[in-house]
């Protein structure tokens, strides 16, 4: 493939230009986390921070589109980013050999995260449904006991999947996938970035729709899911935790549901 030099020959050295790239990306994946970290604490005195999100959300049916569509777009910001880091260190690399640089390299990410910004759209305009729907309280909680044994049954089955091996395939080596797209240049990077953003989301779409269970906004969640998600994408790792994730999701589910059927509620 012309341009792309062999594994052999990529390095570990950076220069200036990835250097400032680095601390721009890392410097976003903070300022995400600070703003959602604000905007779950509770700024009002005798009200928790449950309720000032409740109030925020305000049963989404009725809150601001534009508010909502922030608060997605900083969550897949903030959990997104840091999974994305082994196939950008990659893609860095390959500047050893002037096959890269730190304006390709913002391309590759801006690309990324364009396609999870669609995404955001999307899970706002899901939230949006559901609360008017009467089936999410106004933390992005499922309240319905039946959609979240829905969701977490069709999270864990996901897990086995053909359609979840291929995407993490892509995902845990990036360098073929780089080999296979490759063509130097800002422009194509944007669009290498785009399709790896598209198969990030066929890895961990449903994951990330699982904060419906517990409440979108939940730091703890947001925390775990952003090391699972990291971690499944190491290969060395990642292969470990999929299929027993899977198996927990189902179990979860099953508990669920015994729960509805035999309690009531």
């Amino acid at each position: 493939m012309p341009g792309l030099p062999p594994p052999a020959a990529i390095g570990t050295r950076f220069a200036p230009g990835r250097r400032v790239f680095w601390l721009g990306f890392y410097g976003a994946i903070l300022l995400a986390w600070v703003l959602l970290i604000r905007m779950t604490a509770s700024p009002l005195p005798g009200v928790s921070a449950a309720e000032y999100l409740a109030s925020f959300c305000i049963a989404a049916a009725d809150a601001n589109s534009v508010a909502l569509l922030a608060m997605w777009a900083l969550m897949s910001a903030a959990m997104m980013l840091p999974t994305f880091v082994p196939a950008i260190r990659v893609f860095g690399e390959l500047g050893h050999v002037k096959a890269t640089d730190g304006r390709s390299m913002a391309a590759l990410t801006a690309g990324y995260g364009v396609v999870w910004l669609g995404f955001a759209l999307g899970a706002a305009g899901l939230q949006v449904a559901l609360s008017r729907a009467g089936a999410m309280a106004g933390a992005a909680q499922t309240l319905a006991p039946w959609l979240t044994i829905g969701l977490l049954l069709v999270a864990g089955v996901y897990q086995f999947s053909p359609a979840k091996e291929a995407c993490l395939a892509k995902c845990r080596h990036p360098l073929v996938f780089f080999m296979e797209h490759w063509a130097p240049g800002p422009a194509p990077a944007l669009a290498m970035g785009a399709r790896l953003g598209v198969w990030c989301i066929g890895c961990c779409w449903l994951l990330m729709l699982l904060g419906f269970v517990g409440g979108a906004m939940n730091l703890a969640w947001m925390g775990a899911a952003t090391l699972f998600m990291t971690l499944e994408k190491l290969p060395e790792i990642g292969r470990y935790l999929t299929k027993p994730l899977g198996l927990l999701l189902v179990a979860a589910a099953a508990l669920q549901a015994a729960r509805v059927l035999f309690i009531g509620g």
